[in-house]
């Protein structure tokens, strides 16, 4: 059901790859809602997924981009400024990769080139995107931008790996852009702290179906599913969140400030 949350906002989703993409789910949900938008990801990424199918769904022109290059990063934010017909309201950063998880190799053994690009796409690249849109006043005031993270951030899984670094560094970037930005132009950055979801990319993570069903089962609401985290994304893009920001949200069905559930202890129990 639609409500016009989002009539008349101008945006940019990052990190669409196939039907099972939380993007993919947010750009269906804003475009539901009466925004107009550009979809973007890496040139490697759009070859593997099926974005063209999302952006006639949508109604969107597709710009490849390479986070970690400026050049490409401010042909983005100029391109969708001349497509939209003016300054963006909202941004989706929904962005991770890491090599040592492909390659397999172990936090303990972790090769720091390697680190570097992860470091680099998944939490540097939301540091970047602000910079050049508060360079070229690209976002509205009030405008709304959030980034996607993982409680890995706060607790340690072990096979969440690098990942858990870079989304630290990602919600440390939200709070400094937040301060900053909302100071300046009344700019709002959050990130959003998901429940792990079966996508293309947490599925990739060692021991994921564990991860899954433990935090199923700790969660008083269950695991968030990337559907609602689409309409939360919305709100977080609507006016009715235009007071919040620096926030690191979670959305996870309240397995955060869970200590331990009931089914949980009863597994251990002899």
């Amino acid at each position: 059901m639609s409500h016009n949350l989002l009539k008349g906002k101008k945006g940019i989703i990052f990190g669409a790859l196939d039907s099972n993409s939380i993007a993919w789910k947010v750009a269906e949900r804003c475009h539901e809602e009466g925004a107009v938008f550009t979809l973007t990801n890496a040139p490697i990424a759009m070859r593997m997924g099926a974005i063209n199918t999302l952006a006639e769904k949508c109604n969107a022109q597709i710009i490849p981009a390479d986070v970690t290059s400026d050049t490409d990063m401010e042909n983005l934010i100029d391109k969708s400024m001349e497509i939209l017909g003016g300054k963006i309201d909202f941004i989706l950063h929904s962005v991770g990769m890491s090599l040592n998880i492909r390659k397999g190799k172990h936090y303990t053994d972790l090769d720091y080139e390697f680190m570097k690009k992860t470091l680099d796409i998944s939490a540097i690249s939301y540091h970047r995107l602000l910079k050049i849109c508060y360079q070229k006043d690209a976002i509205s005031e009030w405008g709304s931008t959030v980034a996607l993270t993982y409680i890995a951030a706060q607790r340690v899984f072990p096979d969440y790996n690098e990942m858990a670094d870079a989304k630290s560094l990602l919600e440390s970037i939200t709070r400094g852009w937040g301060f900053h930005y909302g100071k300046a132009k009344k700019v709002r950055v959050n990130t959003i702290s998901q429940s792990p979801t079966k996508t293309t990319a947490g599925s990739g993570v060692k021991g994921f179906d564990g991860f899954f069903n433990y935090a199923d089962s700790m969660s008083p609401l269950g695991n968030a599913t990337s559907d609602s985290c689409a309409d939360y994304c919305v709100l977080m893009f609507s006016d009715l969140s235009k007071m919040v920001t620096m926030q690191n949200l979670f959305h996870d069905g309240g397995f955060s400030f869970t200590g331990v559930s009931q089914e949980t202890v009863e597994k251990f129990n002899s």
